[in-house]
């Protein structure tokens, strides 16, 4: 844990220091602006970081408008990183085969000035592209068949959610709207494999945010497995507010539903980073399970899929990726996961692995969409 937040305040630090220390020397020439730069930047930098140490401490507004701040500027901060490092590539090369303009050469801070305000449009017309985007609820269906065993079902309609990322950003407004997207789906039961929130309990309590999960309307219930987030706002909160607001909370167990299928739910990964207690092996559960059932799986992260293949899963449903959320970011989320987003199936296991419905940081995507996914079942 200690070790995570080190590595991030410092990666956090030093990429704002480069961005500050190239803005501030393309401002050369018009110095008058450098206070103003300054603390603007100082500002948006610290606000996400301050609104998390602040937490309850001040009025609720300068929470809201801290996050709202220093969420934006987790976007701006990765495309101003990319265009400083690729305008620093371009003089790097310029040293080498000497081959920009005489007409750079020689007017080089106003180059510099009138490249930096073209960083800044083409970021913000970017991000606004991002935010619109993300605020558009994708509706994607997928139909798979699984074995039916001993179940008596023909056929299960399910919807598939993962990431909702609830906050003062992703609210009970944007909530009343996925909600009302899960019901026109007629579900007879939904799965969420975790990261509901992206606030302490108390937080989305006194923003009345939460409520709307209530309203779901299904045959078999709403089920759901915990995310890295519900960890990182405090589980013991975070998983009251869950099963308080109508959401069947299952951690490293499972539950026979009415003698059809099985839905097992595994504690995030990352539990050991914040509780220093191991989450229960696959093998584990599944050895309690049994398997004349359909066996459906919640595993937020989607590492080592071949454990889930290795025992007997029918289906695992996970999210934690987001696609990378913001281009080119799907470059290493593709890296690191076997599947970033979308099915596959290996021997007998189905994997769905969805790039969440909410956003984590900048309520922007770019190169990914913001998702329910219409999951049918059909039992052969």
């Amino acid at each position: 844990m200690a070790i995570f937040f080190t590595i991030f305040f410092t990666v956090y630090a030093a990429v704002n220091y480069y961005i500050f220390i190239r803005g501030w020397q393309a401002l050369s020439s018009a110095s008058y602006i450098k206070p103003f730069y300054a603390v603007i930047f100082v500002v948006a930098a610290l606000s996400y970081i301050a609104a998390k140490f602040l937490d309850g401490k001040v009025p609720h507004f300068l929470y809201e408008a801290l996050i709202w701040i220093g969420s934006f500027w987790f976007a701006f901060m990765l495309y101003f990183f990319l265009s400083i490092v690729l305008v620093d590539f371009l003089r790097l090369l310029n040293w080498k085969l000497n081959f920009f303009p005489q007409f750079i050469m020689e007017n080089y801070a106003e180059v510099k000035r009138y490249l930096l305000a073209a960083v800044v449009i083409i970021s913000c017309i970017i991000i606004l592209i991002g935010y619109l985007n993300t605020r558009r609820i994708a509706v994607n269906s997928l139909s798979i068949e699984l074995p039916r065993k001993q179940s008596h079902l023909q056929e299960l309609n399910t919807v598939v959610l993962s990431d909702l990322h609830l906050s003062v950003i992703n609210d009970e407004k944007w909530l009343e709207n996925i909600v009302s997207k899960i019901n026109e789906l007629n579900p007879d039961v939904v799965f969420i494999p975790g990261d509901f929130v992206d606030e302490r309990a108390e937080t989305l309590k006194l923003e009345k945010i939460g409520g709307s999960l209530s309203k779901i309307k299904t045959k078999y219930g709403v089920f759901a497995s915990t995310g890295n987030h519900e960890f990182i706002n405090g589980i013991k909160g975070t998983s009251k507010f869950i099963t308080d607001n109508g959401i069947n909370l299952i951690r490293d167990s499972f539950q026979l539903i009415e003698n059809n299928f099985i839905v097992a739910g595994r504690e995030d990964e990352s539990k050991k980073n914040f509780t220093g207690e191991q989450r229960r092996s696959l093998n584990e559960i599944m050895n309690e399970v049994d398997k004349n059932y359909p066996v459906i799986l919640l595993d937020h992260t989607p590492f080592k899929l071949e454990e889930a293949e290795a025992n007997g899963v029918d289906l695992q449903l996970s999210g934690h990726t987001h696609h990378g959320q913001m281009f080119p970011l799907n470059f290493i989320t593709k890296m690191i996961y076997e599947v970033s987003w979308g099915y596959k199936k290996k021997s007998d296991t189905h994997f769905y692995i969805s790039c969440g419905v909410g956003t984590w940081g900048p309520p922007v995507r770019l190169g990914s969409e913001s998702e329910i996914v219409n999951l049918r079942i059909k039992f052969k």
